[in-house]
This record gives structure tokens, C-alpha cells and sequence, in this order.
């Protein structure tokens, strides 16, 4: 109490009492469809336990010696984590134990997990369980990322039931583990929200509703390590952006999930191109690209691969297959679409 007998700062403290959490989120949007089963909420809620368990995990790795590596590699040759391990695990547990998944794609596993045929079995979901895991033990963020494929009445729930574009996606989204755990989440047609984790409710709170991209912003992130395998049009890409008038900032961390929040957040554009020591670019499809591209089309962006295909048009070829990749701002990813047509690279 202040000596004219006003309440303090805390006195005067807003409380929210209207808190719209995921899972309420979630189960208000439901009510809006009355052909709705509950089953893609429910899958959605088993998504959420992995993403609090990950965030828990991650954490404690170097307090309970979580850090270092499994001692193995995953189905795309990369060296796997402990923390690979037991996320891909937490998901699989997940998955299975829902009802609502007939099939899930991993980067951790090389097949596809085919899980008994059930009458509420309706969906198919791809996933990076730990994105990003290499920068794991220096404390950078790293994330999960996601796609939700709901499958035909006639699926054999099959690998080849995945093999289908982007523009097939009933949802993507991805966790990122930083500061915060901030999950950010679509579905076709509609907005992108963005969840922040309070530690103290257990639960993802929405803190981000609707997010929009700026059309333009001169940020770029991409890895110039590898320009010396760019082609010609990605070198001049990369060229015209730091010799612009007022040349561009980069930032680049490393970590897919952490540059895409940022790319979303403050605007700009994200690359890993193909070249040519990895021709068919470096980043799966199923789980890395598509997911991403849908976010990022529907806060108002684009998204291409290396030979300026739409990405969400981009058909894999197998569940690891490998794409380059742009996307960010719709103004910036132009300007690559632009100069790789003027040489000779467009669909």
C-alpha cells in the first residue's frame, strides 16, 4: 500500500482469467464442425503430451546425462542423440496408444510404423522428433516438427499412403524448444496460431493467435558455408541481397525450427537450396518442408524448392525423400522465383 493509500504495482496487476489454452482451443474449434468425430482433437491432444514430455526432457539432458550421442544413426545417416531416442520413442508411444494413427512416418526409423487397423485409425502422421539435434548439447533450440495426413476410406495403411503432396496436409506444426516451449500450429484453411508452454499450468497457452507474416523484410538465413556448390542463380540471389542498397541482415542459427520461428515472427526468408553436393537438397520432404510450407502459405508467405515448384505441389518419392527448399516472406521468396527464371529455372 503506497502512503496516499492506493494499492502498489500488485494491486494493480490485470489477471487474465480467460485463458485459452491448447486443449480448449482445440476442443472449441471442434464444436464448430457438426460432422466432427473428436478423433483429430484427440490425436491432437496425444501430440501435445509428446511435445510436453520432449520440452520436460530436454531440459534435464544434461542434469540426468541425457546429452552426447545414442551411439547409432538414424534411417538418413545422421548420427542420433539420446534425446533422438527417446523422442521418437515418446511419439511412437503417443501415436500407438491414441487409436487415432494408422500410420507414422519418422526421421528416426527407416519403414514407416503400420499400427493395427482400428475403426477410429483415420490418420497418418510425419514426423521430426527432435529437429535440429546436433546443436542439442550447446544449448541451442531445437524443436519437432510435424503433418497430419488424413487417409482414405480405401488406404491400406501402407508407406504409400504418404507419398502425396503437401497440399493433402489436414494440419502441420512445430515445437520449438528454446527459452520457452512455443508450439505453432494450422489446419487447412485456416489461421496459424502460436502456443507459448507456462511450466507453472502444464499447459500451452495461446499467445500468438493468427500470426502474419510482413510481405518483406531484409533478414535473410541460410548457411553460406555451402555457396561454393550454389548454383549460379542461388549465388546471385545471395549476391543481390547483400549488395542492395541497404544489404541485408543474416541470421542464421543452425536449427530449422529455431530460424522458421523467427523467419515467421519478424519476416524475411529461410533457405537451404539443393547444389551440387546434395542434388536433391538436404531437407526431407514429409516432415521438414511440406509441414513447414503449409505454415508459412497460410501466415500469408511462400514456399518453393530448388526448381521453383510450389512446395506444397512437391509429390515425395519415398517417406525420407529430399528437397531443397525457400521460404519465408512472399516478397522475398519472389525474388528468388524472379532470378532463378532468368536463368532459365521455373515451372
Amino acid at each position: 500500500m503506497s502512503m496516499n493509500g492506493q494499492s502498489g504495482a500488485v494491486g494493480q496487476e490485470n489477471i487474465n482469467t480467460n485463458i485459452v489454452t491448447l486443449t480448449r482451443y482445440l476442443n472449441e474449434e471442434q464444436t464448430k464442425y457438426s460432422e466432427a468425430t473428436g478423433d483429430f482433437t484427440l490425436l491432437c491432444h496425444a501430440l501435445q503430451f509428446s511435445f510436453k514430455s520432449i520440452a520436460y526432457y530436454i531440459r534435464r539432458a544434461s542434469l540426468i546425462n541425457l546429452s552426447g550421442l545414442a551411439g547409432s544413426a538414424n534411417s538418413t545417416g545422421d548420427d542420433q542423440k539420446k534425446l533422438d531416442v527417446i523422442g521418437n520413442d515418446l511419439f511412437i508411444a503417443a501415436m500407438r496408444s491414441c487409436g487415432r494413427v494408422r500410420i507414422l512416418v519418422s526421421e528416426e526409423e527407416e519403414e514407416a510404423i503400420e499400427f493395427p487397423a482400428g475403426p477410429n485409425a483415420k490418420y497418418a502422421v510425419a514426423c521430426d522428433p527432435i529437429d535440429g539435434s546436433s546443436n542439442l548439447d550447446a544449448g541451442v533450440s531445437v524443436g519437432t516438427i510435424f503433418g497430419i495426413y488424413k487417409l482414405s476410406d480405401d488406404a491400406k495403411g501402407t508407406k504409400e499412403d504418404l507419398l502425396r503432396p503437401g497440399t493433402d496436409l489436414v494440419a502441420a506444426g512445430f515445437t520449438m524448444y528454446g527459452a520457452s516451449a512455443q508450439l505453432v500450429m494450422t489446419m487447412k484453411g485456416g489461421p496459424v496460431n502460436g502456443f507459448t508452454m507456462d511450466d507453472n499450468l502444464g499447459e500451452f497457452i495461446l499467445t500468438h493467435p493468427d500470426m502474419r507474416m510482413p510481405k518483406k523484410r531484409s533478414i535473410y538465413s541460410c548457411n553460406e558455408g555451402n555457396s561454393k556448390y550454389w548454383d549460379v542463380a542461388t549465388r546471385e540471389w545471395c549476391d543481390t541481397i547483400k549488395n542492395a542498397e541497404k544489404p541485408y541482415s543474416a541470421r542464421y542459427i543452425g536449427s530449422m525450427v529455431a530460424d522458421a520461428y523467427r523467419t515467421l515472427l519478424y519476416g524475411g526468408i529461410f533457405a537451404y537450396p539443393a547444389d551440387s553436393k546434395t542434388p536433391k537438397g538436404k531437407l526431407r520432404i514429409l516432415y521438414e518442408c511440406g509441414p513447414m510450407a503449409m505454415i508459412f502459405e497460410q501466415a500469408g508467405g511462400q514456399a518453393v524448392d530448388s526448381n521453383m515448384a510450389r512446395m506444397l505441389t512437391v509429390v515425395p518419392e519415398s517417406i525420407h525423400d529430399r528437397s531443397g527448399i525457400f521460404l519465408g516472406s512472399y516478397d522475398e521468396v519472389q525474388l528468388v522465383i524472379d532470378i532463378h527464371k532468368k536463368h532459365g529455372i521455373s515451372v
